[in-house]
């Protein structure tokens, strides 16, 4: 009960632009810095570097929600292709990851898909990979609906799939082909569109890795839970499945001794590199996620 009503608080929280705003003004605070690589693309790069170098390969997201005007979505979308030359410039091996509404979504729809082009254009000029983060499921048809029309035009961009929504399994049928990364997910939901019981989840999960795995997509599987690692592991070894066709992606900061052993043992583990200072509706979420991630923060926190 406990847990329902502190993962319920964080959740709100995430969501609250009042919060959101004032944050900004604290700089990586409450044990952010943990798990937010700075706030400048320098800071990010000097992360993925310093984790290429352990053999951990790298995506990097410039933190970024509730943006309600066309300057500051362009705004955004410059960052996005500064930071593709800049990932070119510094030779890390690092793709982009990116969220819709940072660059316009809910203020116009064409206007957001231009920005989308540019970005990828960027992207395929330097032969990089951008990802769209998937949002909560007011924006999950709109962000389908958009990686059709790029698709048509680009084979360098895929998104995300959350196992919690009640669609997934279907969504992962219809984007056969398409490379996503696969998550149980962290926005509240209601129960009409999305299971609220973490059995379902964690099962809703396995469903959708198998089905986009034996399709011969390939395939992310994000997660920090090693029994679901340990049966994917165990479903590529039973069914074949090339190591090339599928990698395990965690977030910056944590279980980082499971990254490096997922590489040892001859895995590609991509590292997920927040940076920005719009961290805490991110930050938020993480902590929403497991309770685990509470007494996290506030280690960092009185450490400082």
């Amino acid at each position: 009960m406990l847990e329902s009503v502190t993962k319920n608080i964080f959740q709100y929280a995430a969501q609250n632009r009042v919060l959101n705003k004032a944050a900004r003004r604290w700089g990586l605070k409450f044990g952010a810095a943990q798990v937010v690589a700075g706030e400048t693309i320098d800071s990010a790069m000097k992360v993925a570097k310093e984790l290429n170098d352990q053999g951990l390969v790298c995506t990097v997201d410039h933190l970024g929600e509730f943006v309600s005007s066309r300057e500051e979505a362009s705004e955004a979308t410059q960052y996005c292709i500064d930071t593709l030359d800049k990932i070119a410039e510094t030779g890390v091996n690092c793709n982009l990851s990116l969220k819709l509404t940072q660059l316009g979504l809910d203020i116009d729809y064409g206007f957001c898909l231009d920005n989308m082009k540019k970005i990828l254009e960027t992207a395929k000029k330097h032969h990089n990979f951008v990802r769209i983060d998937m949002e909560d499921y007011s924006h999950c048809q709109l962000t389908l609906d958009m990686l059709a029309e790029l698709r048509q035009e680009y084979d360098n961009v895929g998104t995300v799939i959350q196992s919690y929504l009640h669609r997934s399994l279907q969504d992962v049928k219809n984007l056969k082909g398409i490379p996503l990364r696969l998550v149980k997910g962290a926005y509240k939901e209601s129960p009409e569109v999305a299971y609220q019981d973490k059995e379902k989840v964690d099962e809703n999960f396995m469903a959708i890795i198998k089905e986009h795995m034996l399709s011969g997509s390939y395939t992310a599987v994000a997660t920090h839970d090693h029994h679901i690692i340990a049966k994917v592991k165990a479903f590529a070894e039973e069914n074949q499945i090339s190591r090339d066709q599928f990698e395990f992606q965690m977030l910056y900061g944590f279980r980082t001794n499971m990254q490096v052993e997922l590489v040892k043992e001859g895995y590609t583990m991509r590292v997920y590199i927040p940076f920005g200072n719009d961290w805490f509706g991110y930050f938020m979420r993480r902590l929403a996620e497991r309770p685990q991630n509470v007494a996290f923060a506030l280690k960092g926190f009185f450490s400082k």
